[in-house]
């Protein structure tokens, strides 16, 4: 059974297996039942290395030991093989968000936070601005931003987008609402998913003709979009500013559309 390089480098990259554990593993199940000899003979596997290499992937789940002389092995099947890795890896996520959900609790971390406040202190807040690359980078700040605000928010943004973001928008809006802050929006885009959305967030939403994408949080800080709507991650680029100044003109600027839409 000769097997391509490109599916054993494939193979090896997806199911995270070395070189030989996935020469090994597709000789099997190509065969079927194969004794180490055979599985040797078949991958071009050393012989002397084929013994280590099957007790491997049967520790890893890989292969099965057919009982009786001589030993053979068994190659599991695929679709098994990949559930299982599935279910390890939600697992290990599990494990890995309840560690990190006990680090804010540790010294170390209140180590972290101070050493981040004496060092951003000293800076005069209007000098801050960044430039966020991605959608789960801009997510994450745009959440701090919004989950900080103590007076108003201010959202222009399409109707798709706003629907992408529901699961942020629905679980903040409830606690904006809570801490008594007013909360403006202006949406392009379909009218019955305005609708909708307005429904689902219990906010009055304006319908605007423009397609522009920014957040105003206490007309303090702004964030908003260079990149039009785009499902690329790579390709989402915003700007956030703590700027009262300009954030307060861009305010002005959409409360006067506002009014210009509500004469028409």
């Amino acid at each position: 059974m000769l097997v391509k390089t490109e599916l054993v480098s494939k193979i090896k990259d997806y199911f995270d297996l070395n070189i030989y554990e996935t020469k090994v593993w597709l000789a099997l199940l190509g065969k079927g039942v194969a004794s180490a000899g055979e599985v040797a003979q078949i991958s071009r596997v050393p012989r002397s290395r084929t013994y280590d290499v099957l007790e491997s992937l049967e520790k890893k789940g890989f292969a099965l030991v057919k009982l009786g002389k001589p030993v053979k092995y068994i190659g599991v099947k695929p679709k098994l093989i990949l559930e299982k890795l599935k279910n390890n890896v939600r697992s290990d996520a599990e494990e890995r968000i309840v560690t990190l959900s006990k680090v804010t609790g540790t010294s170390e971390f209140e180590q972290l936070e101070q050493l981040y406040k004496g060092g951003i202190e000293p800076i005069k807040r209007e000098d801050l601005s960044l430039a966020l690359r991605g959608k789960s980078h801009i997510t994450n700040h745009l959440r701090e931003i919004l989950q900080n605000a103590t007076k108003e928010v201010i959202i222009c943004l399409n109707a798709g987008e706003m629907k992408s973001k529901m699961k942020l928008f629905e679980q903040t809006f409830d606690n904006l609402r809570k801490a008594d802050i007013k909360i403006k929006i202006a949406l392009s885009g379909d009218e019955i998913l305005i609708k909708k959305i307005s429904e689902i967030l219990r906010v009055k939403i304006s319908r605007i003709d423009i397609e522009t994408k920014f957040f105003i949080v206490d007309r303090k800080e702004i964030l908003f979009y260079l990149s039009k709507n785009n499902e690329s991650n790579e390709e989402d680029i915003a700007i956030w500013l703590n700027s009262p100044f300009f954030a307060d003109a861009f305010t002005s600027l959409f409360e006067r559309a506002m009014k210009g839409e509500e004469g028409k």
